[in-house]
């Protein structure tokens, strides 16, 4: 698992933008950025998909 900023580290590695991540792999940026910033914990929905794709949080996406 990884942390935030460690998630933030490598898209600024990449040069990538949190909207061109989240569009890449098809989320809202702003769903995106909740779950980057502590607004939104990833317990279910879709902020579950992002932190469990980001590294954040083990887990399953069931779709």
């Amino acid at each position: 698992m990884k942390t935030v900023e460690q998630v933030r580290e490598e898209l600024r590695n990449r040069g990538e933008t949190i909207a061109q991540w989240a569009r890449k792999n098809g989320f809202e940026p702003d769903h995106v950025r909740n779950v980057l910033y502590g607004r939104a914990k990833g317990h279910w929905g879709s902020a579950h998909a992002i932190a469990v794709k980001l590294g954040l949080k083990n887990g399953e996406i069931v779709e």
